[in-house]
């Protein structure tokens, strides 16, 4: 396992590195605030960076004595709280591979990722071990059942051995490019992928938190754009972190409300939130009045694109411009507005320092400026991932010539600037028209009634695929037929007019990943199966 772009003048990667030990261990030389911990109460406890080195070696400790050892894969699933730092960064010391799964998985879910990974061992918290309990006969090669948060029967408590472990052991040394980490990516139609990365992506996420979070020392930083593993783990633990900065982790969900209340409280300067978060807090009364946000600093946005008039929204209660990034599971951020550059509202913005990102046609050819292509990224950055697991077609499958292709779509502007189309698969043909789902959605946004919007191609005999929207209103507004004609017209004033959309549907939420995003997949399937059906209530 290679990764020919270490030697690249720009990452300067080193041979041996190892997070816990190389940052974490360094950070525990200054006896300061590491991390804010708020349990489903609100309930808060507040961590040292020299507590969080001290419980992460002896998580270390604990899991070497269980028999976990460098290079075994571990199934990790733990709801957001500290357990779950410090055995992420245990593993981390040992060597071992960390598989981080949702707690929302299922039995079915986790005994893939247990069989596919050939993991050796789990650690899941006390309260989710049920779904472990029901695959553990089929679980192929699990030697150990590792619990935190209580005891279970059938189960080894992890903690209880981590208290009575020595301090003296800081870990097992790692190469740069040995496996550090495999993340499960979402499956839709064929079983999820294991995206395998290796110790060198955790040295790089220093350079996503210094020039896009522009993290320091005295921030405490809040990233809750990763309620998915993958991006907590990037934005949580590796990037601020990286530089110094404290965090925050909330184990309870998201509420706009208290999300904006708990950010007022906690003095946070950095924030990282997913679109969504950020479009649901746009439209409370008294942002920048009743919520005054003197700490705030900085503030970014990760998942997926941020509609303009959110960002005008936040611009005009704060004086704060949001920074939009891009990035997936397989690399780190490759696009972004970076602090000090000219943000264009909608323009996912230039790519980011280490990373050369174009846009090609089919042929692998750089597009012309103005026209849709694919986003690649060429050569093999220490952010981009090693390869899928046990799949060398789909790892083959991604690229074209030089270039890893990300499955999004875009153009690029005269000035540099990238302007996100949608995946690959998302942007609708319709009558010779290729329309991306986004720019409809934005136009939708700004009419006063909606709360949130997706857009999908329904197919059509006439057209191949309709522009359909699914909207969710605000409270005090009806779903009625004259509603529908008002947000068709507002979308022809908004944007082209070919690209309104010709069919909207109400519903009372969009289905949506963990980090957030809108799985528009699922709504292009129920289109699928409706075609031929009778039209639906609200469906014009």
């Amino acid at each position: 396992m290679t990764t020919a772009s270490h030697t690249d003048s720009y990452w300067q990667v080193p041979p041996s590195f190892n997070f816990a030990r190389d940052v974490i261990d360094t950070l525990a030389r200054e006896d300061r605030l590491g991390l804010i911990f708020l349990d489903k109460t609100g309930k808060e406890r507040r961590y040292s960076f020299p507590e969080i080195a001290r419980e992460s070696a002896r998580y270390a400790a604990a899991l070497r004595e269980t028999g976990v050892a460098k290079g075994d894969k571990v199934l990790v699933v733990i709801p957001k709280r500290p357990e779950w730092l410090f055995a992420m960064l245990g593993l981390l010391r040992v060597g071992a591979v960390a598989v981080p799964s949702s707690e929302q998985l299922r039995a079915k879910d986790l005994l893939f990722r247990a069989n596919h990974s050939e993991a050796t061992a789990v650690i899941s918290h006390a309260t989710l071990v049920g779904e472990f309990d029901e695959m553990r006969p089929e679980a192929e090669t699990i030697r150990h059942w590792l619990a935190v948060g209580g005891n279970r029967p059938g189960w080894t408590s992890l903690e209880p051995l981590a208290a009575e472990a020595g301090e003296g052991w800081s870990g097992n040394p790692t190469r740069s490019d040995e496996p550090a980490y495999l993340v499960y990516t979402s499956g839709t139609t064929k079983d999820p992928k294991g995206v395998l990365h290796a110790h060198a992506y955790t040295f790089a996420k220093r350079m996503q938190a210094q020039l896009w979070l522009d993290a320091k020392s005295t921030d405490l930083v809040w990233c809750s754009a990763g309620t998915g593993w993958a991006k907590s783990l990037w934005n949580v633990l590796l990037g601020p972190w990286s530089c110094g900065s404290a965090i925050v982790l909330h184990e309870g969900g998201f509420d706009p409300v208290e999300r904006m209340d708990l950010l007022q409280r906690l003095g946070v300067s950095v924030l990282c939130q997913a679109p969504t978060e950020y479009r649901l807090e746009a439209k409370l009364e008294g942002l920048g009045t009743k919520w005054k946000l003197a700490e705030l600093r900085h503030a970014v946005s990760a998942g997926e694109p941020l509609n303009p008039e959110v960002i005008k929204a936040f611009r005009d209660a704060y004086d704060l411009t949001i920074f939009d990034g891009y990035g997936q599971t397989e690399n780190s951020l490759l696009v972004a507005n970076l602090p000090g550059s000219d943000v264009r509202p909608g323009s996912m913005g230039k790519p980011t320092p280490g990373h050369d990102v174009a846009i090609v046609d089919e042929d692998g050819n750089i597009c012309a400026d103005g026209v849709v292509g694919d986003i690649a990224l060429k050569g093999h950055p220490p952010t981009l991932f090693v390869e899928y697991y046990k799949n060398p077609q789909e790892t083959a499958n991604c690229y074209r010539g030089q270039y890893y292709l990300t499955g999004d779509r875009a153009t690029r502007d005269a000035d540099g600037y990238l302007w996100f189309v949608g995946r690959a698969d998302d942007v609708i043909s319709s009558a010779g028209y290729r329309i991306g789902p986004f720019e409809v959605e934005s136009a939708l946004l700004t009419h006063p009634a909606v709360k949130e919007s997706a857009v999908v191609g329904s197919p059509d005999a006439d057209r191949g695929n309709l522009v359909k929207a699914f909207v969710v209103l605000r409270d005090g507004y009806a779903a009625t037929p004259e509603l529908v004609a008002d947000l068709q017209e507002h979308c022809k004033r908004e944007t082209a007019p070919y690209k309104y959309p010709r069919a909207i549907e109400f519903v009372s939420d969009l289905p949506k990943t963990s980090s957030g995003k809108i799985r528009r997949v699922e709504l292009r399937q129920m289109e699928l199966k409706r075609k031929g059906a009778t039209q639906a209530s609200g469906f014009v």
